[in-house]
Formats: structure tokens, sequence, C-alpha cells
């Protein structure tokens, strides 16, 4: 429930603080008066576009702040999943809006998004305004209504599981039906690229071994010369490196005894000469081996160009990426050749998902089949007394293939007279009849939804006298069961059985046009229903049936 409203430099508004109260409270003015930028102010704070035009002429930003009392109502769970401080008795909302025409929101304090605040917003007030009436018009709206009266939240959540998953079945079905087309109109040079692949008979890593060989051979000559010269000079007969080494080992070997000093170096000298030595018939076992072949670095040349001219053709860098690409091929030519039976499988999935959609599609008709002749029996009984006697009320089902919503499409129907045939509601319901229509509904939803406040802007649109009182008596039991509702009115039948009364004015001031809101004391609220009553001059029977309205409301006043 909305218990406190901050307004401040908002379009005409300077600053507004005013308390509102549980039940039904009505707000009066003349037109003009500014009635409309409370409104604009409210829808702002639930998460509207934000516009630096709204902000007062000569202000930098403008505040609106809201304090709500959530103690009858369970929604711990939405600051819990947003991580926002839970204070039932007192939920604070918040927007500021700066002249650069940057915009904040908070709740409780806490900066959030704007989708956040809208999600809150829409959780705490609704606000019918006239433009509203046109949801009688569009089919999501009518069979929202119908889903409220059923409570078939859970039932829908099945069908929108189901409903996903045979989404998603029907999609992988037709993405690889598509596949398989495409790959069979590319048979034939899938086949034959394969087939070059396949017979090239790549091996991870050949490519650089391979280049490597052939190196080594077109440098035989080099190679030859250079083991043969290292192994002259370690091992040559005359002066050979190997041959000295062991004569000076010997040499020092002969003094170890009267000259220790020398123990550790004939130790050293003995391993170097046992390397060097190694390393001496190793280089000769790699010159016996070192040869040159033609006919080898021909084979190893060609194997390369093949290599070679198959990654300039397939844009590869590697074999490695010839591999990765003859595999590619290679699983679309299996599923050209397995494609039907897989194609079966997917085809026979996505059935059976939309045989438990349907399923549930069903349930969830025949649930809501039910409520809809609960809500046939409900309007009638409702319309009757606001002045349509012969009200026929009637919710048509059509079917269809199963949708995000389900199989259902629904349309109100509507007749004022036993004598006409129904027709769709927003086709031949006058605008009086259309906000009375209007005004069942909300009324009838209201304690299913459990909103905590309503807010009807003009909702009496064409109506006047009894008609409008009997609206009036239903916004006030609507009011009831810790619930808010407001309604903005110009009709003194109304405004008079609101428990709280408000009135929005206007005056200029030297810095323009200001707009003022203030709860009216019980003389003031006699003097307001006598203007809405006679108009400016207000007579002493506008006063007396000012008086009577009230006492006949039996409305507590504050």
């Amino acid at each position: 429930m909305l218990k406190q409203l901050y307004i401040k430099d908002f379009t005409l508004i300077d600053e507004l603080d005013i308390p509102l109260f549980p039940g039904f409270s009505v707000i009066t003015g003349e037109t003009g008066a500014g009635k409309s930028i409370i409104l604009g102010a409210l829808h702002l704070l639930l998460g509207q576009r934000a516009d630096s035009k709204q902000i007062k002429a000569g202000r930098k930003k403008c505040i609106i702040e809201a304090h709500f009392d959530l103690s009858h109502y369970n929604m711990e769970d939405f600051f819990t999943r947003n991580e926002i401080d839970y204070d039932r008795s007192d939920c604070i909302l918040r927007r500021e809006v700066s002249s650069s025409g940057k915009s904040r929101a908070f709740i409780n304090d806490t900066p959030v998004s704007l989708n956040v605040l809208r999600d809150l917003g829409d959780q705490l007030i609704d606000i019918h305004s006239q433009h509203q009436n046109l949801l009688l018009q569009k089919e999501d709206f009518q069979l929202n209504v119908v889903d409220i009266i059923a409570d078939d939240s859970a039932l829908r959540g099945d069908y929108q599981k189901a409903y996903g998953a045979w989404i998603a079945a029907k999609k992988a079905f037709e993405d690889y039906q598509e596949e398989c087309r495409r790959s069979k109109e590319n048979e034939e040079f899938l086949r034959f690229q394969f087939a070059e692949l396949d017979k090239a008979r790549l091996v991870s890593g050949e490519e650089t071994e391979l280049e490597q060989r052939s190196q080594t051979m077109s440098h035989t000559e080099d190679i030859k010369s250079a083991l043969y010269e290292a192994s002259s000079l370690l091992s040559g007969e005359d002066n050979g490196c190997v041959t000295e080494l062991r004569q000076a080992f010997s040499r020092l070997q002969d003094i170890e005894d009267v000259y220790p000093d020398v123990k550790d170096l004939v130790q050293r000298l003995d391993s170097a000469f046992i390397d060097v030595k190694d390393i001496s018939q190793e280089i000769d076992a790699k010159l016996e081996r070192v040869d040159f072949n033609p006919q080898e670095l021909e084979d190893v040349n060609a194997r390369l160009d093949l290599l070679y001219s198959l990654e300039q053709k397939f844009h590869a860098a590697s074999t490695d990426e010839l591999i990765a690409e003859r595999d590619r091929i290679g699983s679309q030519l299996q599923h050209i050749d397995g494609g039907e039976e897989q194609l079966q499988a997917l085809d026979e999935a996505a059935k059976a998902a939309y045989s438990q959609c349907l399923d549930i599609a069903r349930k969830l008709s025949s649930v809501r089949h039910k409520a809809a002749m609960k809500v046939e029996e409900e309007m009638k009984r409702r319309l009757v007394p606001l002045g349509i006697p012969k009200v026929q009320f009637a919710i048509h089902f059509d079917s269809r293939e199963c949708s995000p919503s389900g199989i259902d499409k629904v349309q109100f129907l509507f007749s004022a007279n036993s004598s006409t045939a129904l027709q769709p509601v927003a086709q031949v319901a006058s605008g009086g009849e259309i906000a009375r229509v209007m005004l069942s509904l909300k009324a009838m939803i209201s304690g299913a939804v459990k909103l905590p406040t309503i807010i009807f802007d003009e909702i009496d649109t064409g109506v006047s006298g009894r008609v409008a009182e009997k609206m009036a008596q239903i916004m006030r039991e609507m009011g009831d069961n810790h619930r808010q509702v407001i309604s903005i009115t110009h009709l003194p039948q109304i405004a008079a059985m609101g428990s709280t009364h408000y009135k929005v004015s206007k005056e200029e001031t030297p810095e323009g046009t200001v707009s003022h809101m203030r709860l009216l004391k019980p003389e003031e609220r006699v003097t307001e229903l006598a203007q809405m009553l006679s108009g400016s001059d207000v007579s002493q029977a506008a006063i007396d049936n000012a008086k009577t309205l009230l006492h006949n409301a039996n409305n507590p006043i504050r």
C-alpha cells in the first residue's frame, strides 16, 4: 500500500509531501489543475522513460519518492533475489532525474536498474488510465484475465517448459534436415575431396620431418666433409686429439705418486679422454651412414610437393589442418550415409515433445474453459447494477496450434441488449459501457492478484448519477482487505464515497504556475463537492446536496 508520496521540482510541482491511506480515496480538481502530473510522477517512479523536460524550469533535478507498506503481502523473495534490504513496513522507491537527462533509481537506498524498478512497481501499483480501455481489444489481455481467475500459473509453467522443449526439438530436426539437404547437394564434390585427402595417407607432423630430411639430403657433401675433417682432427694418426689426450694422461699419471697435486687433473683428463674418444667413434659411425641417394631425395621432395599442393588447395597451414579438414568432410559424408536414421530419430523426438506439449495445453484449455464460465457469470452479476440490466457477456474460444500462451484464442463478446447479437466488446460497447466493463474486470481480478494499490484515472467517463454511485461502491469494496484504491474523478457521486479526499489545484506565482495537492478536511469536502455539483458559484442548495451525498455514503471523515 502506498502510504507517503514525495515529489520535488517535477513539472509544475515545487514540493509535495502527502500521506495516503488504505481503503478508497478520491482525487478531484479542475481540468488542468495537475492531476495528470501526479500520475506522471508515479509513472516515472514505476520505471517509465525519463525526460529532462519533466524537471521544473530552472531546477537541476527532480525527485519522486514513495513509501509502501508491504506488511500484508509476501514479497520478501523479490528483495532476496535482487540483493536488496527488505523492510516490510517501509519500502522506499526513489527516482531522480537530472537536467542532463541522467536518471537514477533506488529501492530502500540501494541503486537498481530500471528493469528491477519496473518489476517491483508492477507488483505494487496498477494505474488504470483511459487508454487502458484499449486493452479490451487485445487478445493477450483477455486471456490473462481468464488465467488469473483460473489460478493456473503452475499449469502454465509446466506448459512453458513443454513448449520450450518442443521448440528446441523442432529446431534441432529442422537444422539437421537443412544440413542434410546442403550436404546432399555437395555430395559428389565432398566425396572427391575426401578421396583426395584420404589417398594422401596424411600423418601428423609428417611435413616437418620431411622438410628436415630434404634439408639434410640436399647438403650431403657438406655434411660428409665436415664429419671427415672432424674425425681427422680427433683421431688422426699423427696429431689426433685422442692420441694427444692419451699421452697427456700418461705423463701426468707417471708423476702422480711423487706429486699428488695432479691426482685430480689425472682423473679429469681420463674422463675427457673417454668422452672425446666416444665422440670420435660416433662421428665415424655417422660418416659411414651418410650417403647421397638421389632417388630418396626425389621421393621426399615429391611427397612435400603433394602436401604443399593439398595445403594450398584446402587453405590449410599444416598437415594437421589437412587431417582436420579430412575428418570434417568425413563427418559430413557420415551424415549423408546415416542421415536418414538420425533425421528420423530427431523427427520422432520432435513429435514426442509436441505430443507432450499438446497434452498439457489441453489440460490448460480445460481449466480455462471452466474459469471462463465463472468470469461470464461474475461479469453479468457486476454489470447489471451498473446500469446494463439486459447485459450479455460471453467468452468465445478458438483453437490454434501450440503457441507461447497455449492452444486457446479468446475473445470477450458483449451486448447491452438481449435482442442484439453478441459481438467483440471493443467494437460494440460505448465509452461508458467499456468503462464499466473494465471496472468490473479490475474488481473481479483484484482479489485474485492481491495488488496493493489500484489507481483509476477517470474510470467514470461516460457515466453519471446512480451508475456512478454503484461504480464508487465497487471501488470502495475493492479497497477492503488491506488494499488501496484511488480514483481521480470529476463526479461528486464518486468523490463522496471516498474515505479520504484530496484536491489538486494550481496557482499563479511570480515564478510561474504551481500545482498543489492537499488532504481535505470535513468542511472542505463539503465545499469541494458543492463546487463539483454547481460550479464556482456555490449555492446553499449545493451545500445541502453535498452534505446529503456524504451522509448517504456513510464514510468516516478524516
